[in-house]
């Protein structure tokens, strides 16, 4: 270990525990919960193995009428949810992390569509969970209703201490609870003793820690979770106002601050928007006005950037959520001096996504992630290889890559051919588009990991036939080739191509990372509704163009709200001058036109272009594969296998998941059964 990393690796005292390194996982979501508690407790033993020092749960709700259903978040109700957490704080335990839980109650952030129990609020209100458009309101919550959840917190805190946790938080965060409700001038108009003043408005989150602290304190620590600026001005709690008071108010009374900003589309912002190191004002506030350690976060990805955090005193610990799911074991790696391992996070979210999913977390850069349990997999070990067999990957993109690097660690001796002169695919040419640089990181670590491998051949600039590939004798083939942007406009709902689609100023995505840049009044029409139509708006319009953004959907770059950016993808395009057309669908393509058509109203529209970029389907570059499927039947090949878009086009993730994936799976036995567990419910 560099002794310039060594100070990462003191230990740092939090309460009446010691957390034996700076790593620190602060809660994360991750689509797993209460309803899948081997699963969750998996996926954390395995950030606890790979060095983190402190391993977190995500959100737990204390009480049923705290209940944020359908979201598979944590519960700890009652006592018959202990067995569940306690799992995942013995299975943390085991690699001697400390484990710490994040005791929710979300006040009118939860609907209670499970338990359809009132929510309580500071004041009576809308319910602000889910959608954001949820019907329903909350509820006052009375002196009665405060004592209340100050016993279901403390009785919540007892079954945490059970369960085996060593930090238990009272959660003021992400404008997800009732306590930093209470905070808000917002949301709080009373007048009895928790409204009005600074020091009422906290009067709540001082007696929750304060309850905690006498019920656990003697053996777990105590944290507070706080967002010490909501990125509102005027209207929110900031950190050189109300956010500092807070901390002043309050300060030497918890075990640990775990400090961040407001909502969570601020905290988790993506690295389109924000870099690496980007929360270090909001948490040197903190660090300022009080004794007691603090953990931030900032998607920290690099042991430089860490180590400096620490050095100048802005943390006690480092914090990270996305930097531990890219990575379980970058705190061993740094240790080990094996800094150029590190998969580092690119900052995309989609591990955010498969929370508001309500599926298994998942990550672009770590294809084992959230099957830790199900399928077995660990992000650092891989079966050995079956045989001496020899292999050849067509493609170089990220499924390509992912294969070839996969079956490389197993042991097999890989032949990896890209037609290209520079490896990388699809992330290659999307790195190259505004605020996607980081995503790079997909392609330099696996071409890092491969160049260590003696036994995989890396041949750029080497388009591959059906004839080369059976001619060089290779018996197992791995057909990776990507996936083509249509020029016909097909796509979802429009399933005729679009009249006037094959005009010269029509062009795709591929046409327009190629290098073709069209000038003047530019139509680019979205039927993709993720980033890459809003990428291209952006590139067009800091070109010079004067660019109109139509999409069918009632948003632009509406799955983006998924990976909480389709405000700011919004925002920026507005502010770049992009006139926005959702709703909008395009019929025809003309001269120097096109015709719309608006959903809301049924009009024809017509709109003066002199381009139209069609970001529509994809479609699989498949036609090698299918050259090949006859030398399968006569034997010439033993195995033959189409993956990542070439087989169905997708996200990047996807394409990494499908190339690891067919590594995992080469030589074992196929099987037509669920090829991974499920956790079911006994029934008595």
């Amino acid at each position: 270990m560099q002794n310039d990393f060594a100070i990462l690796f003191e230990p740092v005292q939090i309460g009446p525990v010691v957390a034996p390194n700076r790593f620190y996982q602060v809660p994360h979501c991750n689509g797993m919960g209460h309803r899948m508690p081997r699963s969750l407790a998996a996926m954390r033993a395995t950030k606890a193995a790979g060095g983190w020092g402190v391993v977190c749960t995500e959100e737990v709700e204390i009480h049923h009428s705290s209940d944020v259903a359908p979201y598979n978040e944590g519960r700890l109700w009652d006592d018959g949810d202990i067995p569940a957490l306690a799992i995942m704080a013995e299975a943390v335990h085991r690699h001697g992390a400390l484990a710490g839980i994040e005791l929710v109650y979300s006040g009118a952030n939860g609907s209670n569509l499970f338990s359809r129990a009132t929510a309580l609020a500071p004041r009576p209100m809308a319910l602000i969970s889910g959608s954001g458009f949820e019907p329903g309101q909350a509820r006052r919550a009375d002196r009665e209703d405060l004592r209340a959840l100050r016993r279901w917190h403390r009785a919540a805190a007892l079954r945490a201490k059970r369960a085996g946790f060593d930090i238990v938080y009272c959660y003021a965060g992400h404008g997800l609870s009732l306590p930093m409700h209470m905070l808000s001038r917002r949301f709080n108009d009373r007048t009895d003793e928790y409204g009005g003043s600074l020091a009422n408005r906290a009067r709540l989150l001082r007696e929750l820690i304060e309850d905690t602290k006498e019920a656990v304190g003697d053996s777990c620590a105590v944290a507070v979770r706080l967002a010490v600026d909501e990125l509102l001005g005027d209207d929110g709690i900031t950190h050189h106002d109300e956010g500092r008071a807070i901390v002043e108010l309050l300060a030497e009374l918890p075990d640990l601050w775990d400090v961040n900003v407001s909502d969570w589309s601020n905290d988790s912002a993506t690295s389109r928007f924000a870099k690496e190191g980007y929360q270090e004002p909001y948490i040197a506030t903190v660090k300022s006005l009080t004794s007691k350690p603090v953990v931030g976060v900032g998607r920290y990805t690099t042991p430089e950037a860490m180590a400096a955090a620490v050095r100048r005193g802005l943390v006690d610990l480092v914090g990270a959520a996305r930097p531990s799911i890219a990575d379980p074991f970058l705190p061993e790696k740094i240790r080990a001096g094996r800094v150029e391992d590190i998969r580092e996070c690119v900052g995309c979210n989609i591990c955010v996504s498969a929370d508001s999913k309500l599926v298994p977390i998942r990550c672009t850069q770590n294809p084992t992630m959230g099957e830790e349990w199900r399928r077995g997999w660990h992000p650092e070990q891989i079966a050995p290889r079956k045989s001496d067999a020899e292999v050849l990957v067509v493609g170089g993109g990220p499924a390509g890559l992912e294969c070839a690097r996969a079956l490389g660690q197993r042991g097999y001796r890989v032949a990896l051919a890209e037609a290209r002169r520079e490896p990388g695919g699809r992330v290659l040419r999307e790195a190259r588009l505004p605020g996607l640089a980081e995503w790079r990181r997909v392609i330099d670590w696996r071409l890092t990991q491969i160049g260590k491998l003696a036994n995989v051949e890396l041949f750029p600039g080497s388009p591959m036939r059906a004839a080369d590939i059976l001619e060089a004798g290779y018996a197992h083939v791995f057909v990776a080739t990507g996936a083509t942007w249509r020029r016909d406009g097909v796509g979802r709902g429009q399933w005729r191509p679009i009249a006037g689609h094959g005009q010269a100023h029509v062009l795709t995505p591929d046409d327009i990372m190629d290098g073709r840049a069209p000038a003047g009044r530019v139509l680019v029409y979205d039927n993709d509704h993720f980033y890459m139509g809003g990428v291209l708006a952006e590139r067009l319009a800091r070109q010079g163009c004067h660019v109109t953004l139509a999409t069918p959907a009632p948003l632009v770059s509406y799955w983006a709200q998924y990976t909480l950016e389709q405000e700011r993808i919004q925002r920026q395009l507005l502010g770049l001058g992009v006139a926005l057309a959702p709703q909008h669908t395009l019929l025809a393509i003309g001269a120097a036109g096109a015709e719309l058509a608006d959903a809301s109203s049924g009009r024809a529209v017509d709109l003066d272009c002199d381009a139209v970029v069609l970001v529509t389907d994809r479609l699989p570059n498949d036609a090698l594969y299918h050259e090949l499927r006859p030398a399968l039947a006569d034997r010439r090949l033993r195995s033959l296998r189409l993956i990542g878009d070439a087989a169905a086009p997708h996200i990047i993730a996807q394409a990494v998941f499908a190339g690891h994936l067919a590594a995992r799976e080469f030589e074992e036995p196929a099987a037509d059964e669920t090829p991974f567990r499920v956790e079911r419910a006994l029934l008595a």
